[in-house]
C-alpha cells in the first residue's frame, strides 16, 4: 500500500508522483492500493496524481484502488466525472 502525505497540492503534485511510482515500481503482489486518509489539504492535483498512479498500475498488469478518500476529494472527483476510475478499496 502507497500512502499519501497530508498536503498535496499543485506544488506537492510532481515530487509526490515521482515517490509513489518509485513505490509502485517496488511493489510486489497483483494490486496497487493508495491510502488517501491522511490527506487534509488538497486541490485537483491530488485527483491527477491519483489517476496517474492508476495509470501506471494498470499498464503494468495491477488492479487499482484508493482507501480513505476524503469525502471533499470524492466529491471533485464526481464534478469532474472521474469517480468511477477510482475505485474504493475493501
Amino acid at each position: 500500500m502507497l500512502i499519501l502525505p497530508p498536503e498535496l497540492t499543485h506544488r506537492q503534485a510532481s515530487a509526490c508522483l515521482r515517490l509513489l511510482l518509485q513505490g509502485l515500481q517496488a511493489l510486489q503482489g497483483p494490486r496497487l492500493v493508495v491510502d488517501a486518509g491522511p490527506l487534509a489539504v488538497f486541490d485537483s492535483s491530488a485527483l491527477a496524481v491519483l489517476l496517474e498512479c492508476r495509470r501506471e498500475a494498470l499498464n503494468r498488469g495491477k488492479d487499482f484502488a484508493v482507501k480513505g478518500l476524503p469525502a471533499g476529494l470524492a466529491s471533485m472527483a464526481d464534478l469532474y466525472g472521474v469517480d468511477g476510475l477510482l475505485p474504493v478499496a475493501a
